[in-house]
């Protein structure tokens, strides 16, 4: 991972999430590693070692440290309870007593075909494929059997991990509502998403799922801290925000390249509640919607490509796209001017040559 591309290399980044660590769980800030890594997913994992991953798509989805503090807290406790170890065995033992279940089916399936294959009857075969069959029936529900007994296992782990992170993130100082809050968000975004099997994947229990459905968690959180929800804590959020602010960019780049549009649109309306960093925040609101291309996208991307432009913090690249916005709609005038102003705000720009073969095309008299 030291040599990864994924991951990041800023410095400061990596000291505060450490410190986040150590601020929760003092007693193994030496023992554990922490990385941060380029990956647009909310996640984040604890080997048996002490190896931390925090991917970077947990930390822009949350508001506040607290929210970030929860979701570490959960991820110590698998350590503090060696629930990674306890999962290995468990599916060790788990596999062993289903492979002498199925051995043992199917010695008894050959002893029962053999005797009567021996038995000289007319429907001997009949006899012998059903056997066959029932044979794989048991083998199969053993196996299932075996499965929804580890799943269950490792959604036990998840629970305990769940109230022990809360616990310390509480101990720590952190608001009690936070790991609510950040569950209910993801309800939310999970709902926006582009794709049916996305949305359903939450409303759905099994006995094979690994995790709680996001609900009960919520459910379950909402007890030991009050329901989510409350009043935001403005000071906090802007202080985080402060915290990942130069990296909104490239992580929002990254989660378009996930190309669940609908969980986008509804990040960035989480990130704008603040009412910070609006320039950043249009222009990928206008790649969003450039790149879903479904009805009312492109108009809608000239919308948030012409917001973005009335923030001091866009970036250049909002007044190419949207010079390319006005230009599909024939307002050559309209883009001459964004293409100038985008020259202006990026004279070293790669593209610097193509911004200006574009613009002399734009100025030309238009052919009779």
């Amino acid at each position: 991972m030291r040599t990864s591309a994924e991951l990041d290399q800023d410095p400061a980044l990596t000291a505060y999430v450490r410190g986040v660590v150590c601020k929760i769980a003092a007693e193994y800030c030496g023992e554990l590693r922490v990385y941060v890594l380029d990956r647009p997913f909310l996640n984040a994992t604890t080997a048996p070692n002490g190896y931390v991953e925090v991917w970077s798509g947990l930390m822009l989805r949350a508001q506040t440290e607290d929210e970030l503090a929860y979701v570490l807290g959960h991820e110590v406790s698998h350590f503090a309870r060696n629930h990674s170890i306890e999962r290995y065995r468990t599916l060790k033992t788990t596999s062993n007593v289903v492979l002498a279940l199925q051995v043992g089916v199917t010695l008894g399936a050959v002893v029962a075909m053999s005797g009567a294959a021996n038995s000289g009857t007319v429907n001997a075969g009949d006899t012998i494929d059903s056997i066959s069959r029932a044979a794989q029936s048991m083998n199969d529900l053993i196996y299932l059997a075996g499965m929804a007994r580890f799943y269950g296992f490792s959604r036990e782990n998840e629970t305990e991990a769940d109230r022990l992170g809360y616990e310390r993130a509480v101990a720590a100082g952190y608001s009690p509502s936070a790991g609510a809050d950040l569950w209910t968000y993801v309800v939310a975004e999970t709902n926006a998403s582009e794709f049916p099997t996305v949305r359903k994947a939450e409303a759905r229990g099994s006995v094979f799922n690994t995790h709680p459905i996001t609900a009960d968690r919520i459910a379950a959180l909402s007890n030991l801290g009050g329901p989510p929800g409350g009043a935001p804590n403005l000071t906090a959020r802007r202080s985080y925000r402060a915290t990942i602010r130069s990296h909104l960019g490239p992580w929002l780049k990254d989660d378009l390249r996930r190309r669940d549009f609908g969980e986008t649109l509804r990040l960035l309306d989480r990130l704008e509640e603040e009412g910070e960093d609006l320039g950043i925040l249009e222009f990928y609101r206008g790649e969003t919607h450039r790149l879903r291309r479904q009805d009312g996208d492109a108009a809608a991307a000239l919308s948030a490509y012409r917001a973005a432009t009335t923030h001091e913090d866009a970036p250049p690249a909002a007044w190419r796209e949207l010079a390319e916005a006005l230009r599909k709609q024939g307002d050559r005038p309209g883009a001459v001017q964004a293409l100038q102003a985008y020259l202006v705000h990026a004279p070293n720009a790669p593209d610097r040559w193509l911004a200006e073969a574009s613009l002399k095309s734009l100025t030309a008299p238009e052919s009779p």
